[in-house]
């Protein structure tokens, strides 16, 4: 036991993980209010197989550690549970309660961050294309678009500015290959098909900062430049910046 704290100890220092880090069970902070339900779910379902876990391995341990061969005769047989109509009915029932409780909250949070209103103030028209991105915003009648390049940094790739505290509607097309748009802050990611027009909802939440994002489908040989980066804003710097930049890319 010693050892394997130590053990233990070791690796959650060898991470280099802060507490918060560890309480988002390595998740990166979420930027949205869909992000918040990915997390508590994520954790939710942690701490139900950890507790499962424990469960598991306490029986197991207890089963070697009182039921011995040593502590028997030779010919003797420790209890025998087969054919035990009550502890095969527990066996039977406990997992598909599990399996059942897994299930409802996992499809009531997809069916909350799948949800579209249709009622987004921000719409943002997002065209993936070998090997950059498209970025076209509209807000209060007024368009900007962004063009990028393929980049080696995603703060060199093309920028999508949105507001904090706002619903962000996003449309999903592509003039050639499967491309899938990620931001990791999101918690989220969906594919980019040609085709198909995907949608999906988000509110952010008051997180000004730049955050990462990339196209998390092999779409060629510069898939791993496919980079851009979502700048978090005050609404007033939203307002100020779609002014400034409507039609002037």
């Amino acid at each position: 036991m010693p050892r394997a704290a130590a053990l233990a100890l070791l690796l959650v220092s060898a991470t280099a993980c802060s507490a918060e880090d560890w309480s988002r069970g390595g998740l990166p902070g979420g930027i949205t209010k869909q992000a918040e339900t990915v997390q508590n779910l994520w954790n939710g379902s942690w701490i139900a197989a950890l507790a499962t876990g424990v469960v598991v391995w306490g029986l197991i341990l207890w089963s070697v550690a009182f039921h011995r061969k040593k502590k028997h005769s030779k010919d003797e047989l420790p209890p025998q549970v087969r054919y035990n109509l009550p502890i095969e009915i527990l066996y039977t029932v406990v997992p598909i309660i599990m399996v059942g409780v897994f299930f409802f909250f996992t499809a009531r949070d997809q069916n909350y961050v799948n949800a579209v209103s249709g009622q987004a103030p921000v719409k943002v028209k997002v065209e993936g294309f070998q090997w950059s991105w498209r970025f076209t915003t509209d807000y209060n009648g007024k368009q900007v678009e962004v063009i990028g390049r393929p980049a080696g940094d995603y703060t060199k790739g093309p920028q999508l500015v949105l507001p904090v505290n706002q619903k962000v509607e996003f449309d999903l097309v592509s003039p050639d290959v499967i491309h899938s748009f990620w931001v990791p802050a999101f918690h989220f990611k969906r594919d980019v098909i040609p085709g198909v027009e995907n949608k999906f909802e988000v509110d952010t939440l008051d997180k000004p900062a730049v955050y990462a994002g990339r196209c998390a489908e092999l779409c060629g040989v510069d898939h791993s430049r496919m980079l851009f980066n979502v700048k978090l804003v005050p609404q007033a710097e939203f307002d100020q910046y779609i002014a400034s930049q409507a039609g002037a890319q």
